[in-house]
């Protein structure tokens, strides 16, 4: 009985959201720069009808259950960015989310769309590199003087955020880094962010359903939800922000893309590739699921040195780029997760060691390479191991950019690893730099399982349930669109993960995935969850109730008796 009442407040939850975002609720248009602190609430619709700067100073504090729902016409669409000093403070609940979308959402329906408005943008201050940022070098410091950006990590570091309206060197409004790991840029809790990543200002650059420059470890971001975003779902650019439970679908570039040096922690996320719109590869149908650099240069500091626990990934088994692509001396921990149809490699490399190309490459300047048999590389060199290339040049212990101040996440294990994880259909040419790396043992064409490192490759499904459309052809590749996923995992998965103790981040968990097995975290408030996509179907608690709720009762219709 107690899951009819649980699936009944969720109805409900969702009826009240509905009213608020209709046509009782104000409309109230937003543009141009916010100067002073506001407060945006439920009862009214907000449209962003162009590129919304908060601007240093102001606070922007959204209330739960607000709808923001940006018009698409024909000459743009809205966007809001949070400049570096300014806050945000999004507080939806798992009863009122606060959904960011375009004014073609029902809110109910799912639909092969997006760029249909742009997207959330937040700056901080936090240290990046960035000597290699396609050109863009050049940015006024807080001194206000004009500096080329180094690769050492002394603090001065700025870059332009792509894809923003007036993203040119010396708008401060766009500009992000800086020396304080701390900052605090506010907080996003149960945010929805659906159908975006449109640009008009800017040709050819789309915008990431969620971009984080330079944000800080003070900032709490968690409860983060992305369907459809025509570029990335969510990338991250230097800093130290650390974040949880991500559930990000149908991303038509990179699902979850690290850049410039990023320092945090992730735990519990849903990645679920597939399409947003009928599109190549990279601007439609999804790429690499996570896609992560080191550094510009890739011997430059801060370096990418992150670790992510409990994500389950579920790829496009039939023409998904690489679960993890790696790039310019990335240094990431994988450890309890679930890795199932991955279309091409577990282990993709992007580039070659010494390559000459704009990223260098692994193993440049005395950097580890990615890969070295008999000789040390990121697979089997100890976490905490600091590189002297480009260092702080001698600090002192303590300062800011001190190696032992900069690198903090990683405590144990080595730099790279994938470990305590389950695999599921990852055959095809998943296997070859799994195997060399040591991820997997075996072939390239049977990827076997690899014991010593508490991985495990299943002949069964590691989840309760997955269903997919049939095959359909976009960006003139195969692809079958999840269209219910219920992700608690089953048989080893339940059990395969290796708890994380001591952190007061992390949360200790003994299974693989993002999911325990009696909570799908994604039910209430996730875009997912609203168009049917996933949920609890059956007997979640082994207490005889139905979980099954029909959505498309009225609201008279569902008041039952909970009694009978």
């Amino acid at each position: 009985m107690k899951n009819i009442i649980k699936s009944l407040l969720m109805v409900a939850a969702m009826i009240g959201l509905s009213i608020t975002g209709a046509a009782d609720a104000a409309k109230i248009n937003k543009s141009g720069n916010i100067f002073t602190s506001e407060t945006w609430t439920a009862d009214n619709v907000y449209n962003l009808t162009d590129q919304v700067y908060v601007l240093p100073g102001a606070t922007l504090t959204i209330e739960a259950g607000t709808l923001i729902q940006s018009d698409t016409t024909a000459n743009g669409a809205g966007s809001l960015a949070i400049t570096k000093g300014a806050k945000i403070y999004a507080l939806g609940t798992a009863e009122n989310p606060i959904i960011m979308t375009s004014s073609n959402d029902d809110l109910k329906t799912w639909r092969p769309a997006a760029s249909e408005w742009g997207n959330l943008t937040v700056l901080g201050d936090a240290l990046i590199s960035a000597y290699n940022t396609g050109g863009v070098v050049n940015v006024i410091n807080d001194s206000g003087n004009i500096r080329a950006n180094t690769c050492v990590p002394d603090g001065l570091n700025q870059s332009v955020m792509e894809g923003l309206t007036a993203a040119v060197a010396g708008d401060p409004r766009v500009l992000y880094g800086g020396d304080n790991d701390d900052d605090n840029s506010g907080a996003i809790c149960y945010v929805s962010l659906r159908y975006g990543g449109r640009v008009t200002a800017v040709p050819g650059k789309e915008l990431n359903g969620l971009s984080l420059g330079g944000i800080g470890r003070c900032t709490d971001i968690h409860h983060i939800d992305i369907m459809n975003n025509v570029d990335d779902g969510i990338e991250i650019w230097g800093g130290t922000v650390n974040l949880s439970y991500i559930s990000i679908w149908n991303i038509g570039d990179d699902s979850f893309d690290l850049d410039q040096g990023w320092r945090g922690k992730a735990q519990f996320g849903c990645i679920v590739q597939g399409y947003s719109a009928d599109d190549s590869q990279g601007s439609g149908l999804g790429d690499n699921v996570f896609e992560m650099d080191g550094a510009e240069d890739s011997d430059c500091q801060p370096v990418t040195t992150s670790t992510i626990y409990n994500f389950t990934v579920v790829g496009n088994p039939d023409s998904g780029d690489g679960a993890t692509a790696w790039r310019d001396g990335a240094r990431v921990q994988f450890r309890n997760c679930i890795f199932m149809d991955i279309g091409e490699e577990i282990v993709r490399l992007d580039n070659s060691d010494g390559a000459p190309d704009n990223h260098l490459g692994y193993g440049v300047n005395g950097t580890l390479p990615f890969f070295d048999a008999g000789n040390p590389d990121i697979w089997d060199t100890a976490a905490g191991t600091h590189s002297t290339v480009n260092d702080c040049g001698g600090c002192p212990v303590g300062a800011f950019n001190h190696p032992d101040t900069l690198y903090t996440v990683q405590t144990s294990g080595n730099l790279a690893e994938i470990v305590d994880s389950c695999f599921y259909n990852v055959g095809g040419d998943s296997g070859e730099k799994a195997i060399q790396v040591g991820v997997l043992l075996g072939t390239i064409a049977s990827p076997a399982d690899n014991p010593a490192k508490g991985n495990d490759v299943s002949a069964t499904l590691p989840v309760q349930d997955v269903q997919r459309a049939p095959a359909t052809s976009i960006g003139g590749k195969t692809v079958r669109r999840v269209t219910f996923l219920d992700p608690r995992p089953v048989g080893d998965a339940k059990t395969g993960g290796k708890p994380c103790i001591g952190d007061k981040f992390f949360k200790a968990t003994n299974y693989c995935g993002g999911f325990s097995a009696k909570d799908n975290w994604m039910e209430g408030w996730t875009a997912a969850y609203h168009y049917g996509l996933t949920g609890v179907r059956g007997d979640e608690d082994n207490d005889n109730d139905n979980d099954l709720i029909d959505f498309s009762l009225s609201s008279s219709d569902w008041l039952v008796d909970l009694d009978s």
